[in-house]
């Protein structure tokens, strides 16, 4: 099977703050907030969540396929995915634009505050789905609002099954337009925040949106997740990290798993523990495409993490 990844490719330039922002930032000034973070250490990294998400996904050994659009100053990022066998058949390339750039600062508890500028993500809508190209299943990740409204609707008409992640483009929609996003999908996925955002702006209960789709999954970081499906709801845990170095792409990371164990027909638990052992790999290492394992080391880690195979 392919997958088609619709969503954004950006450079994260990624700082830590070797402290916590509740130290620094007072609850009562947040209305005159002016702040400033000394990050000592700062890296560039390719990244993007239909970068994250391809890039995890070949690592299981798929052939996904990336649709976005980028900017003139793409060429690094063109090398890099040349390099990982990943295929940049519809990506679109403006050169009026820059490719999107996301400025993220993480403190000592693992929160973030992200700035992006999304350049020629804003004109995603001028791709199409193919719709004669053996695409089984997709992903709507963050992108264009346009692009995604469109990208959802096209994968209707293709008949292409596919997850709505909306993510922290979220908050560009109004409650009508995600639930009739969310009617249009097969499959959708939410952090915790974003659940909660949902439901606030949709006026559902996560039991009443998890009506509208097939499956509703919902991250909980280090808690684990939950899969609401046929009426019940499925825990699944969190695989044991072996250090925690960078948060950044783990929804990232965790979504690859989801697509992974829908291609290869796993049952919801199975995919559910695939995806949560990819985000517990992903946190390890420092960026979102820096990490690297063979099949056969993920299943072996797999076994050792949950007990039993996949």
């Amino acid at each position: 099977m392919s997958a088609l990844i619709c969503g954004s490719m950006a450079y994260d330039t990624i700082m830590v703050f070797h402290d916590k922002f509740k130290n620094h930032i007072l609850p009562e000034k947040v209305h005159m907030l002016n702040v400033s973070f000394l990050v000592p250490a700062i890296r560039r990294e390719f990244g993007g969540c239909a970068g994250n998400i391809a890039y995890n996904l070949k690592l299981l050994g798929e052939q996904p396929k990336i649709m976005a659009t980028v900017g003139h100053d793409f060429e690094p990022y063109a090398q890099w995915l040349s390099q990982c066998k990943i295929s940049c058949e519809y990506i679109s390339k403006l050169d009026a634009h820059y490719t999107g750039q996301a400025y993220i600062t993480t403190d000592e508890d693992d929160n973030q505050i992200t700035a992006f500028h999304p350049g020629a993500m804003n004109e995603s809508h001028t791709n199409s789905i193919p719709q004669d190209a053996g695409i089984e299943v997709g992903i709507v990740s963050p992108d264009g609002k346009l692009g995604m409204q469109q990208h959802a609707q096209e994968f209707v008409e293709a008949d292409i099954p596919f997850i709505f992640d909306p993510g922290q483009g979220m908050p560009m929609f109004s409650g009508d337009e995600l639930l009739e996003l969310l009617g249009l999908a097969t499959w959708a996925t939410f952090n915790d925040y974003e659940s909660e955002l949902m439901q606030e702006r949709t006026g559902l209960s996560l039991e009443q949106i998890a009506e509208q789709v097939e499956a509703l999954v919902i991250t909980l970081g280090g808690a684990g997740s939950k899969i609401y499906t046929q009426g019940q709801c499925i825990d699944i845990p969190s695989a044991q990290a072996k250090k925690l170095s960078d948060p950044t792409g783990c929804g990232d990371a965790y979504r690859a798993g989801l697509l992974y164990g829908i291609m290869n027909e796993y049952d919801w638990p199975t995919t559910g523990r695939i995806a949560s052992l990819l985000g517990s790999i992903k946190i390890e290492h420092h960026g979102t495409q820096n990490h690297y394992f063979s099949i056969e080391q993920f299943k072996a880690r797999y076994l050792d993490s949950f007990g039993e195979s996949f």
